[in-house]
Parts: C-alpha cells; structure tokens; sequence
C-alpha cells in the first residue's frame, strides 16, 4: 500500500499489523519495488491524485475526508479518487474499505475473458476492461460513478429504484444518504454529457432513475422530470 501524506503514513504499524506493506513515496523510486495494490491518499494531498493516477492506473486510490457527509464525499469525487476513507475512524474503516476494493480487483475478470460490451445510443462500457466510452470520447470514472453507470446500464430501459440503488452500490454503507444518489448521478452526467451529448440517465419522480435514449413513458406515480 502506498501512503501519500503524514496521516496516511502514520496508519504504516496498524497496516503492517493487519498483513499488509506500507510504502512512502521514496521507495518508489526503486525501480525494483513492485506497484501498490492501494493509494492511501491523506486530506490535504488531493492535488497528488492525478499524477497518482497517471502512474498507478491500476490501483484502487482512497482519500481521506475529517466526516462521513456530502461535502466530504463530492470533494473525494471532484479529486478524482475511488472512494474515501474517514480520518475520524482512521485504520478500521480504511481497511474495511480496503478489503472491499482488493476482493472486487480479485474477481474482476482478467484480460483473456471475453470482453462483453454494453451499449446504449453511443455509450459503450466494455466491464472486462472496465472501459467507458461516448462516441469517440473515452470516460475516467469513479469506482463508484462506474458501479452506478454499470447498474443503470445492464437495467437500462427500464427505472432502478433509489433503494435498489443504495443496497446495490452502498450496500456497506447502513448510515448513507439516500441525497448520495443524486450527488453522484449529478457528476455522472456531466462527465456523459461534457462533449454536448444528449442526456441519457433520466430522473422519474418519485421512482428512481432511467437510462435509456429518450425519457421515459409517463409512470402511474407520477410523470418523469426533465431535470
């Protein structure tokens, strides 16, 4: 695990009691020293996750946030990490979140599996590669941006209710706003729309939401927003 950031590095003896081998930067500068499995990244240090990116595109990169809030969690999406880790709590809840991240890159399928693609309109997500595409534009997402796109997209033309949503994608999280959703669907957009495309997720009200290429037909609850 590389540790980016003195709250980071000082989590070093718990990860190392817990079977795992912190890093600091310097080591990488062995070329010998294999690729991290994980970024720790600690609040403060979000301007590194970029380059972080850039370098290790393989590995999962966790932020640290002060509190569990939607403040907390739109700056960790607008940093561009995978998902956070809570100072307050520290080495428990990142290694919860640690865990999580390592089982789903174990069994997630290697590139000799057939890269099954999913489509929509000019959206194309190939999940083998974890590849996301609108046209000719190619997508970074999220993890969490990419779950909720992979769900929305293997349900697509037909509405995903905001509880599906929650147990699906934040089936670890009993204490997560049901306002997350609409966070996320918010910066989902904007990354599926940025080349002036046409929306493709749709809100209905009351119901949840709806990819498919045109907005959805009138439901019994309540017609469906533009929004």
């Amino acid at each position: 695990m590389l540790l980016v950031g003195a709250a980071a590095e000082g989590l070093a003896p718990r990860l190392e009691l817990s079977g795992h081998q912190p890093l600091r930067p310097e080591a990488m500068a062995d070329a010998s020293t294999p690729p991290p499995l994980a970024v720790i990244v600690a609040p403060g240090c979000e301007h590194r996750i970029s380059s972080l990116r850039q370098r290790f595109p393989g590995a999962p990169l966790l932020l640290g946030i002060e509190s569990d809030s939607v403040a907390g969690r739109v700056r960790c999406l607008a940093s561009g990490a995978d998902d956070y880790w809570l100072t307050s709590i520290g080495a428990s809840d990142l290694l919860t979140r640690l865990r999580l991240h390592l089982e789903l890159r174990r069994d997630s399928p290697g590139p000799e599996s057939n890269p099954e693609l999913l489509q929509i309109a000019d959206l194309v997500v190939t999940p083998a590669a974890r590849r996301v595409q609108r046209g000719s534009r190619t997508l970074v997402l999220t993890a969490r941006e990419y779950e909720l796109l992979l769900l929305l997209l293997r349900s697509r033309g037909r509405i995903v209710p905001r509880e599906r949503i929650l147990v699906e994608i934040w089936q670890e999280e009993k204490s997560a706003a049901s306002n997350v959703i609409e966070v996320y669907v918010r910066y989902l957009r904007q990354k599926l729309e940025q080349g002036g495309e046409r929306r493709l997720i749709h809100t209905v009200r009351g119901q949840g939401y709806c990819l498919s290429e045109k907005l959805p037909a009138r439901q019994e609850t309540g017609p469906p927003e533009a929004a």
